[in-house]
């Protein structure tokens, strides 16, 4: 269980204790492909091409009994029956504990300081980001060590830890096996009736203090009160966002949370809402263009808007500037300030010249005004040069000057 994690007399974790020795070998008891590959020692050169092969071991792509079969000459069903003893057979190697004991203690501290249930994904990009501090292939593929962690822990801890599927409120995740999770239902229960009236995404830092406002949470505080002495801050970096590492640190129970969440998600711009909003999940170039310019808060450039959407990858999909060109001139939603450069009209800009933005500051204004007035005004919603306002300030049908003062002609 999680009590069973061991600490050294000054409240250092057995993780601190390994990752900050300078030892190879107590390093590299995190990693996980050396961990497998020293185990399959132990099998017949087939036994580890079936598990090799089954597992995504050497490649991120699991192949099926078929596949395997067919490589082997074998039956489907015979390649199931060397899966299956293959995996036994390690399961009852006298030194197996030697050989995870480090990394099954890892994986309890995470889980521990994370409330004991964690979205699949999340710990397993934790641990890699720990096991390939620990290996010596520095380039080897994160979705290959995945598969090696998730071996691990579904084949050889699987009396430590269980892999939760199909839950009702939940991402497929992990727990700490006969772990109690009803309070974390109960939470996530109350959170999504919160979530889905919001009528914007919100940040981390937000989600957190709506959880802590929440009854169910003030009910069951205790058993979140969980101490934290891992920074897992380096591991949640993203090029797209700055992610409040700060917070997940101080509360990474109610961060694994939302995380794990099934109808709650995160966007690819560090924000959360429900999982089937458009801003979530956009579907369409248009969706995508929002959120681009959205999450930018300053007018863009039609391919530069482009070119964001495709380096942001929201799916397989490329944005060609042109449809994206398209887009823009099509929805009133968004407004030509610049040439070539677009705003969202939520943020108070209107069509039309520099001309008519000119008129309609007149129009608000209760006195005359300033050149240099006028200027910063129309800066304000057109990305233009100073002199095409003061060229068209020399509109005289439009605009009279009077004691160093513009008004509009009546």
């Amino acid at each position: 269980m999680a009590c069973d994690i061991i600490y050294m007399s000054d409240n250092i974790s057995i993780l601190d204790q390994i990752i900050n020795s300078k030892k190879a070998d107590e390093v590299g008891s995190l990693d996980a492909v050396e961990i497998i590959n020293n185990l399959f020692t132990e099998l017949s050169e087939r036994e580890r091409d079936v598990l090799i092969r089954r597992h995504g071991l050497h490649s991120d792509k699991k192949e099926t009994l078929e596949s395997i079969g067919s490589a082997h000459q074998l039956t489907r069903e015979r390649i199931r029956q060397i899966e299956t003893t293959s995996i036994k057979k390690l399961q009852e190697l006298q030194n197996l504990k030697e050989y995870i004991s480090a990394l099954k203690n890892v994986i309890y501290q995470l889980l521990d300081e994370h409330g004991g249930l964690m979205e699949k994904e999340y710990l397993l990009d934790l641990l890699v980001g720990f096991s390939m501090d620990g290996t010596q292939d520095k380039n080897h593929d994160s979705n290959i060590h995945k598969n090696y962690l998730n071996f691990m822990i579904t084949k050889l801890l699987h009396d430590e830890f269980e892999e939760i599927i199909n839950h009702k409120h939940f991402l497929d995740s992990y727990k700490v096996k006969f772990k109690n999770i009803e309070h974390l239902e109960e939470i996530a229960i109350e959170l999504y009736e919160k979530v889905k009236d919001f009528k914007d995404t919100q940040a981390t830092n937000k989600v957190i203090e709506l959880i802590k406002e929440l009854e169910s949470f003030r009910k069951h505080e205790e058993k979140l009160a969980i101490q934290s002495n891992l920074d897992i801050a380096r591991f949640l970096e993203d090029p797209h966002f700055n992610e409040d590492t700060d917070i997940i640190n101080e509360h990474k129970p109610l961060y694994a949370l939302v995380k794990s969440h099934k109808k709650i998600n995160q966007n690819k711009f560090g924000h959360w809402g429900t999982h089937n909003s458009r801003e979530i999940k956009p579907r369409t170039i248009n969706d995508k263009i929002y959120l681009v310019l959205k999450n930018n808060a300053k007018p863009m450039h039609f391919a530069e808007i482009a070119e964001k959407i495709n380096n942001v990858c929201f799916d397989h999909r490329k944005a060609n500037p042109a449809t994206v060109h398209n887009e823009l001139i099509l929805d009133k939603k968004y407004v030509l300030v610049g040439r070539g450069l677009y705003a969202l009209k939520e943020w108070g800009y209107t069509k039309g010249t520099v001309v008519d933005v000119i008129v309609e500051i007149l129009n608000n204004s209760e006195q005359p005004l300033k050149r240099e007035e006028i200027i910063d005004k129309v800066l304000e919603s057109r990305v233009v040069k100073k002199a095409t306002i003061i060229l068209a300030l020399m509109n005289k049908d439009k605009f009279s000057k009077v004691n160093g003062r513009y008004i509009l002609n009546s």
